[in-house]
């Protein structure tokens, strides 16, 4: 048997041991399906890698027990399987490589793994790698690192900031004066939620497109509360009013089309010839234009009128450009 199933084997009999509070040799070999023999040897190696793993006898029968107070006395609170979730998800932290708790995250796991026995912490990591998360594209390179820093200083503090900005909309570099509410993570980039009170509204900017930014000594009382949910509407990093939209996808890509939750306000119609149609109740953004177009001929927009015109304009300006190209030839 290999290596890695009689770790997952091991593993497994200990999370039983702990939910059960206690088991016998005869009903462990019976859920994992190998002999006693084998059992009584798994028992031996998890006690040698450090579990506190005992056996008492009660009416006459032998159970064995894992004493879980050594667990919790160093982490109050944690069941073993959480603990190893913890010790685990360092992987995760790749996806967030440069982010504002990155060093003060790393400095934890460094403690949590000094604190762990050292045969468990090799147990731990014999395990399989069952979960991997791989980093993606991150915007804005290393350079951003101090920006995110800084405004993080900024919105714990509350204090205002001033930030020379380059829009891509406008094509213009500005100075803000701003109020930082909210960083948030998205699809590898960081933006920030702030205050203009020039414009006396809410706005959201691209941290990688800050060029210079600078905290102020002078404070702000936040002028309103914010919802969990900045952006419940979009299907990206924007605000509106949410409309119906509805979107028909063929045969071929309706499986993949229904596996997944693009929306929370999304309903799935099921259609005779195989296609599947979409409803959503979202704002008209360019994430919206963004995601129905990036499934080509496979999607056709059916309402609203003005985003079937815009979507077919679209694509027939995409059509014009290859048509160009293969003049050119």
């Amino acid at each position: 048997m290999p290596r890695s199933n009689e770790v997952i084997r091991q593993w497994n009999i200990l999370r039983d041991l702990e939910a059960s509070r206690r088991g016998t040799i005869d009903g462990l070999a019976r859920k994992t399906n190998v002999t006693t023999r084998t059992i009584r040897r798994d028992l031996i190696a998890l006690q040698t890698a450090g579990f506190p793993i005992y056996d008492e006898v009660i009416d006459g029968k032998r159970f064995w027990k894992l004493d879980t107070q050594p667990f919790r006395d160093l982490f109050p609170g944690f069941s073993l399987p959480e603990l190893y979730a913890l010790y685990f998800s360092r992987a995760l932290l790749k996806c967030l490589a440069g982010a504002p708790f990155q060093k003060d995250l790393t400095t934890a796991f460094a403690k949590l793994e000094a604190v762990l026995p050292r045969n468990t912490r090799k147990f731990f990591d014999q395990l399989p790698t069952v979960l991997q998360a791989r980093t993606g594209r991150r915007r804005g390179g290393n350079e951003i690192d101090k920006t995110i820093e800084g405004l993080v200083t900024a919105t714990l503090g509350q204090r205002q900031a001033t930030m020379r900005y380059h829009s891509l909309s406008s094509k213009r570099t500005k100075d803000y004066l701003v109020e930082p509410y909210r960083l948030l993570h998205f699809q590898g980039g960081f933006y920030l939620f702030a205050y203009v009170s020039e414009y006396n509204e809410m706005r959201t900017f691209a941290v990688e497109r800050i060029q210079h930014l600078s905290l102020l000594e002078t404070t702000f009382e936040p002028s309103q509360e914010l919802s969990s949910e900045l952006f419940a509407h979009s299907l990206g990093m924007m605000q509106g009013p949410p409309q119906h939209i509805e979107v028909e996808f063929t045969a071929e890509r309706a499986p993949y089309v229904r596996e997944v939750e693009w929306h929370a306000s999304q309903q799935v119609a099921d259609q005779p010839n195989g296609s599947l149609r979409l409803s959503l109740e979202v704002c008209i953004d360019q994430p919206l234009r963004n995601w129905i177009l990036s499934f080509g001929a496979s999607a056709r927009v059916l309402a609203p009128s003005d985003l079937v015109a815009e979507i077919a304009a679209e694509l027939k300006r995409a059509r014009a450009g290859y048509k160009t190209s293969s003049s050119k030839r």
